[in-house]
């Protein structure tokens, strides 16, 4: 007889079943496209009641429903609009940031100022913080040899390698990124042999400093060991390694982390990926479960769309699902749609919407624009259209004449200003009420996503977490899956306490400047 399923894992695997039958309630409203409004009739397919409240609903209304503040002055919601979002809430994994809205991020004064070179305050948030989990990682473990997959430009494997005295392996399938990387840790080996570590040499921050609580440490000459190569998630631990794209400039080596154990040296690894596209992360989460030399695990996801799913060629893995639970429950599948849904990001649009943003009209522009595109080639669906700089600032017809033309349509053949235009612009509301509803369902896609990843690992018996290590408002994609081969209690107390100390720990603007922006939500444009 089967061993019953620990209290934990039976309540994961609760959740989970939970967010599939909730997902397939509402499966028409988690797999629309907002292009397709008024080429499909979106709006129609919501409860009647729905659309009266909607379209009486002012943008911070719907902030508020969107944040579980009941919907502000005025607002009264029918009773299954409540219950939609209540239960998407509740449902959804926790992802942080509550309370007042933070300072807006800006240079890190703990991080040492040559680590900030290159990279945008949001970046150094990120790195700081993942930095703080590998530290109590390693401790719990022993390990001081970090592999980093999906290292880009290296930031985060110079925190570690310099910052930190990890020694380090930093893994990147762009080989581009990869030199990118190494010219930059020689940059700063020639600035650290100029200062001895102090950063003196950097001259003043952008942002007025103030002192911070505990000055960063001296840097060492320890730079990591780059590799350009695309993970191979078939190969074993140590033989993982695929040629990049494009070819890097300097030859790459084949198997960087061969040896007894499948260890470099032979010895155990710590490995984390931030924001590993697609199924890269996947791909890292197969590798620790089936190679005792990784130790533990930091995983923080990105771009679900790219996730592989069934049906895959034989033999070849797919990203979702990876729990043998979720593949074995109706209604599991995930469009790509929905998947794409799940790297909105809810919080930056809620202030968006408490602001009243002009840049809320652009979801609109781009509805209207689709219809014309439909109408002038019927054959034609969802064109990407890119991104058209500062389309909320322009009229509609200013915006069509730009993105008409990347899709090969002739502005002058098409009727900008006609009175059927004009009556789609006034349902500007709607548009964003509708967009506003689907993005309820965006935490609880990327929670079903991640929850899989969990169980995964929990039906092999390891120990692992999820655990919102980024501040949401800074950075959407903030759950990083840890797991580990040992107990995890110890490396998992306290970030709470050293998430408080880091949002006193930046430099605000400078007078008269706009704060960089976080993360923002994917836009049709």
């Amino acid at each position: 007889m089967a061993a019953a399923p620990r209290p934990g894992l039976q309540r994961e695997q609760q959740r989970a079943a939970d967010i599939i039958r909730l997902l397939s309630l509402y499966r028409p409203l988690l797999d629309a496209y907002v292009i397709d409004f008024f080429a499909e009739g979106l709006w129609a397919q919501l409860p009647p009641p729905w659309q009266v409240a909607l379209a009486s609903a002012t943008p911070p209304q719907l902030a508020g429903l969107l944040g579980g503040q009941r919907g502000g002055p005025g607002a009264t919601w029918p009773l299954s609009l409540l219950a939609f979002a209540a239960a998407a809430r509740a449902l959804a994994f926790p992802r942080g940031g509550g309370g007042p809205a933070p300072r807006p991020p800006c240079h890190s004064a703990r991080l040492h100022p040559l680590l900030r070179r290159h990279i945008k305050p949001k970046k150094q948030h990120e790195i700081r913080r993942l930095g703080k989990l590998l530290q109590r990682l390693s401790q719990a473990t022993g390990c001081d040899r970090v592999v980093d997959v999906g290292a880009g430009q290296g930031h985060l494997s110079r925190l570690l390698a310099f910052g930190l005295g990890f020694s380090v392996t930093a893994v990147e399938g762009d080989g581009r990124l990869a030199a990118t990387a190494e010219h930059f840790d020689r940059e700063l080996l020639r600035e650290l042999g100029k200062t001895g570590g102090s950063g003196n040499a950097e001259g003043p921050p952008r942002c007025p400093q103030p002192p911070p609580r505990r000055p960063p440490p001296p840097l060492t000459p320890r730079a990591p060991r780059h590799v350009a190569g695309r993970l191979d998630p078939k190969a074993p631990w140590g033989e993982f390694l695929l040629p990049p794209d494009p070819p890097a400039p300097t030859p790459n080596a084949r198997n960087p982390l061969g040896g007894p154990g499948g260890a470099e040296g032979g010895q155990r690894v710590l490995v984390t990926g931030l924001h590993a596209c697609g199924d890269l992360s996947p791909a890292l989460l197969r590798h620790f479960a089936r190679s005792p030399a990784v130790a533990a695990l930091a995983s923080v996801p990105c771009c679900h769309m790219k996730l592989s799913t069934p049906p895959q060629p034989p033999g070849d893995p797919f990203g979702y699902p990876l729990s043998s639970w979720v593949a074995k429950l109706p209604g599991h599948q995930l469009s790509y749609r929905a998947r794409e849904g799940a790297c909105h990001a809810l919080e930056e649009y809620v202030g968006r919407l408490d602001a009243e943003s002009g840049s809320l009209r652009v979801h609109c522009y781009r509805a209207v624009l689709e219809t014309l595109i439909r109408a002038a080639h019927p054959g034609m669906r969802r064109p990407g259209v890119q991104t058209v700089k500062k389309a909320h600032a322009l009229s509609f017809p200013q915006y069509a004449r730009l993105g008409l033309p990347r899709v090969g349509l002739d502005p002058a053949t098409v009727a900008l200003e006609s009175e059927a235009v004009g009556a789609m612009l006034e349902q500007q509301h709607k548009v964003v009420a509708f967009f506003s509803l689907s993005l309820l369902l965006a935490p609880l896609v990327e929670t079903l996503i991640l929850l899989d990843r969990l169980l995964y690992l929990r039906e092999q018996g390891f120990q692992c977490a999820l655990v919102p290590l980024f501040n949401p408002r800074f950075s959407p994609r903030n759950l990083v899956l840890v797991a580990a081969r040992t107990p995890l209690g110890a490396a998992l107390s306290g970030l709470e306490e050293d998430s408080d100390e880091d949002a006193g720990d930046t430099e605000p603007p400078e007078e008269g400047q706009s704060p960089p922006a976080p993360g923002a939500a994917r836009g049709p444009q």
